[in-house]
């Protein structure tokens, strides 16, 4: 299915009984790992076992939280479309994800890891003083509350497109839910929901790559057929700014972008520093990017199959 519509038919399909159950079902385990985590830790008053899982969490869980935070809807559906748009050059991104993931692991994590705070905001108040870490946490705050309005926007686009429910009832019950679990369990339910998330993400990147190369007569049909449109491109080296998609661009300015993401945001902090000791953590962190790859590869190939798709008929 692309955009609500069969692949095979062309016509507007609507989600079946089959599949709000599974959607339903999603949201209940989400909601259940809060549930069972509050009550789990219901004796527990600490702030350290709210923020960080008491520091006992596992490098697995972490890694896959890690994978999913920021390869969100907005990945899943902008991915695709840049292939589709502009070709493959955007896939050197993973050589970005493999500097920041260095760089975080081995010159950002010791030193918040070893400080033994919650809030990478406290570092900046210890060093620059309090108004420093003001003025970062509101711009942390704003910046998170326009993020989270885009993340939140895409997959309820695009639930709203199979479905028929209001755009804003997608929303907000979607972050109803969120918000739910995330204040009962804390970061182990985030954590675990995340890991949840991870895995559907993964099973349905497959899905849709295997019935769209089905579609388009096989993936080496769908990947000549993009590459004799000129979307299969991975050699640009162009110094040139105005180019949208270099190695340069990519490789090199693309890590500065990751490693803050990796390096000094609260959100990867937090979770990296919830392991019992700095090795775990850094263990976790490297853990990540073959997550990192597998669902931009995924969603690099989607792109791929489709531009083949559609080359005869563009949307």
């Amino acid at each position: 299915m692309a955009d609500g519509y069969s692949i095979d038919t062309g016509e507007k399909r609507k989600f079946g009984t089959v599949d709000y159950v599974l959607f339903s079902l999603m949201f209940c385990f989400s909601a259940a790992i809060g549930f069972y985590h509050a009550y789990k830790d219901r004796n527990k008053k600490k702030t350290e076992d709210f923020h960080l899982g008491g520091r006992k969490m596992h490098p697995i869980p972490v890694s896959l939280s890690l994978s999913a935070t920021f390869l969100s809807a907005l990945t899943l559906l902008g991915t695709p479309s840049e292939i589709y748009t502009n070709g493959t050059m955007f896939y050197w991104i993973i050589v970005a994800m493999l500097i920041a993931t260095a760089g975080a692991a081995h010159i950002f994590l010791p030193v918040f890891y070893k400080l033994n705070k919650t809030s990478c905001f406290q570092y900046l108040e210890m060093r620059f003083g309090k108004v420093t870490r003001t003025v970062t946490s509101i711009l942390f705050l704003i910046q998170t509350l326009v993020y989270m309005g885009f993340v939140l926007y895409a997959p309820s686009l695009a639930f709203e497109a199979v479905t028929g429910v209001s755009l804003w009832g997608c929303m907000i019950g979607t972050a109803a839910v969120c918000t739910l679990y995330t204040t009962l369990g804390g970061l182990k339910t985030v954590l675990w929901t995340d890991s949840l998330q991870f895995s559907i993400m993964i099973a349905g990147l497959l899905a849709v790559l295997i019935e769209g190369s089905k579609a388009t007569g096989g993936f080496s049909n769908a990947w000549d057929i993009a590459n004799d449109h000129g979307r299969i491109k991975f050699d640009d080296f162009s110094f040139d700014p105005k180019t949208r998609h270099s190695v340069w661009t990519l490789a090199i300015g693309g890590s500065f972008f990751w490693l803050y993401l990796y390096g000094i945001n609260q959100a990867q902090i937090q979770r990296a520093c919830s392991l019992p000791t700095l090795r775990r953590a850094q263990v976790a962190m490297w853990l990540n990017f073959p997550g990192l790859v597998l669902i931009v590869t995924l969603t690099v190939l989607i792109g791929v199959v489709m531009f083949a798709f559609y080359s005869q008929c563009h949307p």
